[in-house]
This record gives C-alpha cells, sequence and structure tokens, in this order.
C-alpha cells in the first residue's frame, strides 16, 4: 500500500477503496474512496480519473494476490491470504482477516510511523508521501501539467506551491539548468 502510494500518489482514502476492477495493464482508476467507514466520491471531480501506472507498481499489485502473511495470536501463528478475492469489484488492500477495507490509521501507527522512527524521520503521514511524489516529479523534469494530471490537482497552483514547493525553494540545481538552457538557446539564435 505504501509503495503504492508512492509511486503513484494516490490519497490513502482512494488507495482503501481501490479495487481489482480499478487496476489496469498500465494504468489506475479512480472513482471511489474510503475512509474510516465511510464511502464516498473522490474529493473533486479533477480526483475522479485513470491515471498511468509504471508497469512494476501494476506487477506489485498483481503479486499481492499470491502473497501470504503470518500473524502471531498470543502463542499461536496463523497463516493468511493478503488477498482473499480478486474479483472485479474486490479490494485490492483489504484486511488480513476478514477482507474488510483497511485503515488508514492502522497502517500509520502500526508500519509507518515505526518505519520512519527506525531511519530518524521525525514525522511521516501519508500526506508526505503524497507531496514526496509530486516533489520527486518535479526534481525528475516532468512538465509540471503532467505532474497536476498525476496528482489530480484542478488547479496547477496546487499542484506547484503545496505539493512541489520544496522543490522551487531550492538553491541551485535548477538555475543552472536554466542557464544551459539559455546559453544554448543564444548559441542556436547567434548562429
Amino acid at each position: 500500500m505504501v509503495y503504492v502510494s508512492v509511486w503513484t500518489g494516490l490519497r490513502v482514502s482512494e488507495l482503501a477503496a481501490l479495487k481489482w476492477g480499478d487496476v489496469h495493464e498500465d494504468s489506475l482508476t479512480i472513482d471511489e474512496r474510503y475512509c474510516r467507514g465511510d464511502w464516498g466520491a473522490p474529493k473533486s471531480e479533477a480526483s475522479n480519473a485513470t491515471i498511468g501506472a509504471d508497469l512494476e507498481v501494476i506487477e506489485r499489485i498483481h503479486r499481492l494476490q499470491e502473497l501470504t502473511v503470518t500473524v502471531r495470536a498470543g502463542r499461536a501463528k496463523r497463516k493468511y491470504r493478503v488477498v482473499k478475492s480478486s474479483k472485479p469489484d474486490d479490494l485490492v488492500f483489504q484486511s488480513v482477516r476478514k477482507g474488510a477495507p483497511m485503515r488508514d490509521n492502522n497502517m500509520l501507527s502500526r508500519h509507518i510511523k515505526p518505519a520512519a522512527r527506525a531511519v530518524k524521520l521525525d514525522f511521516v503521514n501519508w500526506r508526505c508521501l503524497r507531496t514526496s511524489r509530486a516533489t520527486w516529479m518535479v526534481e525528475a523534469g516532468a512538465n509540471p501539467k503532467d505532474v497536476q494530471g498525476q496528482m489530480r490537482h484542478s488547479r496547477i497552483s496546487t499542484t506547484m506551491d503545496i505539493y512541489a514547493s520544496s522543490f522551487l525553494n531550492r538553491r541551485g540545481e535548477p538555475w543552472t539548468k536554466l542557464a544551459r538552457w539559455s546559453s544554448a538557446g543564444r548559441r542556436q539564435c547567434s548562429n
């Protein structure tokens, strides 16, 4: 779930509501969200979309169908299939015991925060994963409109001012790239 979040920029409520019918060969469809017992439409009209997804993300999602985990129950250990059923209307990310929707706060407190503390990160939440995705896309040179589309924001200002702001505030490399581009353009014009 964390991997898919980082590589797609999906909100945790969208991850929790992702169904097998929403997983395509090279994309994911976001048409529903689930948050702490409530089902609903995506956050905005722009959020209700199909986004591209890397082949590795799609493969990793499909590997969940074969995955089994061992859970300690007192002194006993029980094995559970991670995916109880993978029909089009079944959830991709299911609770281990019942196949019910996963609770975002359980994942955060049981897995994400302890992992963050282990690598000495002060604060991590689900939004940090989403923000990181946008920032990394900008740092990799993605067109801001493409980043906006991946993040499914209604306005590009949301993407660039809030989600990718750490990149824009850095010194050095963006300006170096701009200077190289500018000088290359001047050389072509003078020829």
